[in-house]
């Protein structure tokens, strides 16, 4: 990094080309502007909102680099493009990242089936890591779908591709339903 009169510090990694410290920023919305909408919404009108810009994305999804590319009832798909920033100490992105997306999905499809004035939490989620993600994948597309649903619990999966169509990670979750308001208890 820069020291106070700009010259490079002694400490700072350097490489041939010079400092190879990165920086990354990233902007979101006030996210009580999007959830203003929600208890007026059903889960399927909410996330088409998301969708289509009328409804700000949470601050998540900017960080992560998620976007909403279709939402049907019971279905919804996300894209994910990874940066160097998600990067882990072993040279490809963190599973965290995985699981976000994977659980992102999952909700969102669940949030999708539910009437206006109800909410859900996850209950369990479990991953499976079946290849390793890279940059040099580019985007990746995230399904998410309803297995089963209910009115106390949804079950749902799902899966992240790459530009091929690879799997490259799986999950199963279980969400609690509950009415806005009121704190779930599990």
């Amino acid at each position: 990094m820069l020291g106070t009169r700009g010259h490079i510090e002694e400490d700072q990694p350097m490489d041939a080309t010079g400092p190879v410290e990165r920086e990354h920023t990233f902007s979101w919305v006030d996210p009580r502007v999007g959830l203003e909408h929600l208890p007026l919404l059903s889960g399927l009108d909410y996330l088409a909102g998301m969708r289509d810009g009328s409804i700000p994305r949470p601050p998540m999804a900017s960080l992560m680099n998620l976007t909403l590319i279709d939402v049907r009832r019971g279905r919804v798909e996300f894209e994910c493009r990874p940066a160097e920033a998600h990067y882990n100490p072993l040279g490809m992105v963190h599973g965290g990242l995985a699981c976000t997306l994977l659980d992102t999905v999952v909700g969102c499809a669940a949030h999708s089936t539910l009437a206006a004035g109800f909410g859900y939490t996850s209950i369990d989620l479990a991953v499976s890591y079946l290849r390793p993600i890279t940059l040099s994948q580019g985007i990746l597309r995230a399904e998410g779908s309803v297995v089963k649903s209910g009115s106390r619990v949804i079950f749902a999966e799902g899966r992240i591709l790459g530009p091929g169509g690879e799997l490259l990670a799986t999950a199963t979750s279980s969400l609690l339903v509950f009415a806005a308001g009121t704190t779930p208890s599990k």
